[in-house]
């Protein structure tokens, strides 16, 4: 049976929280987000950690981090993203979409740690493995970051996910 069309899809809404010195992190925020914007309704706002905020969580239908391994921990940006949204959205996010990248020096397994029990905290539902990008190979994580940021929306779209305004 065809699905009739009400009119237009309603706009699905990605937050992308990135943090990035040497620029490896940055290409997989973007990779995510080419991604994202293969689904059409796909409304994409990629932001530093230090430029996001509650607003920015509270629009979400889902949420992608993005961190560079600093030191065997999330980059300080996520951690103040994290920081400054956490209290303030208590209640508002429970249950909301998530996905992680790490571009890690090592083997990525602090940081990964690190952000995931925060996340636990708002709680946020991982809805995809945690890419972590080891090495100096970026085109499988670039292609996999892109591939993540279609799957997320396409599954926002068919509802897998929930919906925002529903129960998550």
């Amino acid at each position: 049976m065809a699905r009739q069309m009400t009119g237009p899809e309603p706009a699905l809404h990605l937050l992308i929280v990135y943090a990035s010195q040497s620029g490896g992190a940055a290409r997989l925020a973007e990779a995510v987000e080419r991604g994202a914007r293969k689904e059409e309704s796909a409304v994409v706002r990629r932001l530093h950690g230090t430029a996001a905020g509650v607003e920015d969580l509270l629009w979400c239908d889902a949420l992608v981090i993005v961190t560079p391994e600093n030191f065997g921990y999330m980059a300080g940006a996520v951690k103040d993203f994290f920081d400054r949204t956490f209290y303030p959205v208590q209640g508002k996010v429970d249950n909301l979409p998530y996905a992680l990248v790490v571009r890690a020096g090592n083997d990525g397994t602090f940081a990964r740690a690190a952000v995931e029990r925060i996340a636990r905290g708002y709680p946020l539902k991982c809805v995809a493995e945690p890419i972590l990008s080891v090495g100096d190979d970026l085109d499988g994580p670039l292609a996999r970051c892109e591939e993540l940021g279609e799957t997320l929306l396409a599954g926002l779209s068919l509802g897998i996910f929930g919906k925002r305004g529903t129960a998550r």
